[in-house]
């Protein structure tokens, strides 16, 4: 299997690369490498490596600044699927997208199902959903999945700057009143290999860990296993916070529980969250 892989120095790009089976060719390559809005490059960069399947791990994911920088969101999360998906489409290869429960408003009651009412509540939610659109509309066989609260032991996440923020304060005030479900991206990184390696039908998949919590208890788990594997000497105190209380330019669904039922038909297990927040804290003892 060939697969040109965008993104790769991100959380998912970087933990896919160290999952790839025996025998897979990976071409890797990130904004530098390969800019996914520029169609021309794209095209060249396909014709020449030819691969079996495009797995598109590039994002723009900064939420907050996202709200004043519309354009450049845009041009990655809707534009640069829009290229991949069209070029796959030409090449006869598969293309892999991977898009957010920030889609969703957070006003159901229930896991939202993959056709779930979609209504994003800013601009990095409606530029992944244009993505998805986009994609969808070229290459109906294209795979698209949906996670959440991703975290690893690369670049920066909720995990690693928890821990970095315990090392100088003796309390936190962390939200409460907004639910998900923790996903390790290495999870979602065999999720997608186990998708590619069954050929599953196209269409739209939800993957995400396997319990929900506030951003809040969240916290206090990363603390209590940072403080059994002697990485903090301590937990600080954290207190539970309301939205309105910790204001942020990007406003967040309050609700982002995913309905996994149909991955798990794959037999593809949930990503045990709490078990590789564990790994990654012990891999983050040197900060």
């Amino acid at each position: 299997m060939k697969v040109l892989l965008t993104g790769a120095n991100g959380q998912l790009g970087r933990c896919f690369i160290d999952r790839v089976p025996t025998g897979w060719e990976v071409l890797a390559t990130d904004s530098d490498t390969l800019d996914i809005t520029d169609l021309e490059k794209v095209k060249q960069t396909v014709l020449a490596f030819q691969p079996d399947v495009i797995v598109n791990a590039a994002a723009y994911t900064a939420v907050d600044k996202a709200e004043n920088d519309r354009e450049m969101a845009k041009l990655i999360n809707e534009q640069g699927p829009s290229n991949l998906a069209l070029v796959a489409k030409a090449a006869n290869c598969r293309l892999v997208h991977v898009s957010t429960d920030y889609v969703f408003d957070g006003q159901a009651d229930s896991p939202y199902l993959e056709s779930d009412v979609t209504n994003p509540l800013g601009v990095y939610g409606k530029t992944k959903l244009d993505g998805e659109i986009a994609v969808t509309a070229i290459q109906p066989e294209a795979i698209i999945i949906r996670t959440a609260w991703v975290f690893s032991e690369y670049g920066s996440n909720f995990v690693k700057t928890m821990l970095r923020l315990a090392k100088d304060h003796e309390v936190l005030g962390i939200v409460a009143d907004q639910r998900g479900c923790p996903t390790y991206a290495g999870d979602i990184a065999i999720a997608i290999l186990d998708l590619l390696e069954v050929d599953a039908e196209g269409g739209i998949y939800h993957f995400c860990g396997d319990k929900d919590v506030a951003w809040n208890e969240f916290a206090e788990f990363i603390f209590t296993s940072a403080v059994e594997q002697g990485v903090l000497t301590h937990s600080p105190k954290v207190n539970a916070i309301t939205s309105e209380q910790y204001p942020t330019p990007a406003q967040r669904p309050k609700f982002s529980l995913l309905n996994c039922e149909k991955i798990k038909a794959y037999g593809i297990t949930l990503s045990l969250w709490q078990e590789r927040v564990s790994a990654v804290v012990k891999s983050c003892s040197t900060l």
